[in-house]
């Protein structure tokens, strides 16, 4: 039971410093919510993504070292693209949620429920997903080693720690922008700085990364 222990402390240490900044995005897109964008939207998108991340580490597992830093650090321009979009078409958004918000009690018809797999296949699952690519990025370097060290059962334990800890913070997201005090607050300012957070998660992702090192290589290519 000792392997399990350090395996169990292993994999929470690396699941709180790989994933702990995802409240940042997480809170602001709960932050976000309306009748088209869905919290199931969000949580499902955060899953597939951090799926993504892994399934892009696996490889570890098996002794490869495929993606240079550098490169992963491009995801970076993900968010910062997303965000640049909802900057620009903020005024139309808001104009959008005013009309939506004095329509929000029309017949149960109103709101068509979709299934897993149509909500899986919606885009506003996809952005939330490139997000969550973009931010933990640069965290593949930390699972390739990881998974690298690991046995299976070891790979195991890791990863369903993993992944609880994602939905700890998604449930814990959720109910932060669901707390009477903070409500208003986010609703008044939240969709102002969303656009800002994005971008600053980018840059960071971009700095984090070195990734400012392949301009002379883009350069060359350039020309």
């Amino acid at each position: 039971m000792s392997w399990l222990i350090s395996t169990l402390i292993i994999g929470i240490s690396v699941a709180f410093a790989t994933t702990f900044d995802d409240n940042l995005y997480l809170t602001a897109f709960f932050g976000k919510v309306n009748r088209s964008f869905r919290p199931k939207h969000i949580v499902l998108g955060e899953f597939l993504g951090f799926t993504v991340l892994v399934c892009a580490s696996l490889p570890g597992f098996f002794g490869g070292m495929l993606i240079p830093s550098t490169w992963i650090g491009l995801l970076g321009l993900l968010p910062i693209a997303i965000g640049i979009s909802n900057f620009i078409s903020r005024e139309q958004e808001e104009e959008t949620v005013q009309a939506v918000s004095v329509d929000l009690t029309p017949t149960k018809s109103g709101r068509q429920k979709k299934s897993l797999f149509a909500t899986i296949r919606d885009p506003q699952t996809y952005r939330v997903s490139a997000v969550t690519i973009a931010n933990g990025g640069n965290n593949i370097g930390i699972y390739v080693p990881l998974f690298a060290s690991s046995n299976l059962p070891s790979l195991g334990v890791i990863l369903c720690v993993c992944y609880f800890t994602v939905g700890t913070w998604c449930l814990l997201s959720y109910n932060l922008t669901r707390n009477p005090l903070m409500t208003p607050v986010l609703t008044r300012y939240g969709r102002k700085i969303f656009p800002f957070v994005l971008i600053y998660l980018g840059l960071s992702i971009l700095i984090k990364s070195e990734t400012y090192r392949l301009l002379p290589s883009l350069a060359m290519l350039g020309n």
